[in-house]
């Protein structure tokens, strides 16, 4: 469509291609996820056979459907015994160039806690990083086992190194307890499925330290208290290190500071970006030499 800008007429050129063509029409919609996911969910409740994705790609998606997840999503089982189960599919993997990951697991967290009569059942359930054929078949078996919950899926932004990936997932495989690490890390990314886990084993591969032992948490809520405790249970005296890519204000870290030592039995440090009001820099060079630094600090703490 243009527009001249002198008498202010409006002329659209594909009403114009043939003398017998159909009406053509142009319409701006809002870019509103608000009811995009309210949609979905919606659908969700009235067909519960269904898998009902829904995916969030740049920030300003969830941020707009953000009353959806609070209103409904979070709360409707517990306030109205409606269930749902849509699964939203969003990656949440700090890059730097843009404004912030695309969801704030901090704002996901507190969903997947609920009390009284449903006390130890999550609304959200935050869902492992799984290849998409695998993820699929989780969400059906989910389903299959009556389990009708919503679920949030964080995607990694980017992938692990290939050497990263063969390297040895945490302390609690039988190869690992044999090497003598003595001040283990407790090292996961936001509901346990993003990145800076492979980049804390790089880094210890590089440096070849021998007296740090990684911890991969894979579940944040519920904790899965008894193979924590299974697992540290190796290094009694050693100091635990929660570590996250998010600044310190936000992530996984005020989740596990309360609970960890609640339900764990232990106490932990962390060691995460300075507090701040943006989630990400806004700048790649920035970023690396954040990450850089945080890697450094992790295996200095």
């Amino acid at each position: 469509m243009l527009i001249d800008h002198e008498s202010g007429d409006t002329w659209t050129p594909l009403s114009y291609l043939s003398d017998d063509q159909a009406r053509f029409n142009v319409y701006d919609s809002s870019l509103s996820e608000f009811a995009a996911l309210g949609f979905e969910y919606g659908y969700s409740v009235e067909s519960p056979n269904s898998l009902v994705l829904w995916e969030a790609q740049f920030g300003d998606f969830v941020n707009g459907a953000q009353t959806i997840i609070d209103e409904f999503i979070s709360a409707s089982e517990q306030k109205w015994g409606q269930n749902s189960s849509v699964v939203m599919l969003a990656a949440a993997r700090l890059r730097g160039p843009g404004a912030g990951p695309l969801l704030r697991p901090h704002r996901a967290l507190p969903a997947a806690v609920r009390g009284g009569e449903h006390a130890g059942r999550g609304a959200v359930h935050p869902g492992e990083l799984l290849p998409p054929a695998a993820q699929a078949g989780a969400h059906r078996a989910a389903q299959a086992a009556d389990r009708l919950h919503p679920e949030v899926d964080l995607c990694a932004t980017r992938r692990p190194s290939a050497r990263s990936r063969t390297s040895p997932p945490a302390p609690s495989s039988r190869s690992c307890r044999t090497r003598p690490w003595t001040r283990p890390a407790c090292a996961a990314s936001p509901l346990a499925s993003g990145k800076v886990y492979w980049d804390l084993v790089a880094r210890r591969e590089k440096l070849g330290a021998t007296d740090t032992a990684i911890v991969r948490v894979e579940r944040l809520y519920p904790l899965p208290e008894a193979q924590l405790r299974t697992t540290l249970d190796a290094y009694p005296d050693a100091p635990l290190v929660w570590v996250q890519e998010e600044p310190q204000n936000q992530g996984a870290w005020s989740f596990m500071a309360m609970n960890f030592p609640v339900e764990v039995g232990r106490t932990l440090r962390v060691v995460a970006r300075p507090a701040s009001a943006s989630p990400a820099t806004g700048s790649t060079a920035v970023h690396k030499a954040e990450q850089e630094d945080l890697l450094t600090r992790a295996f200095e703490a």
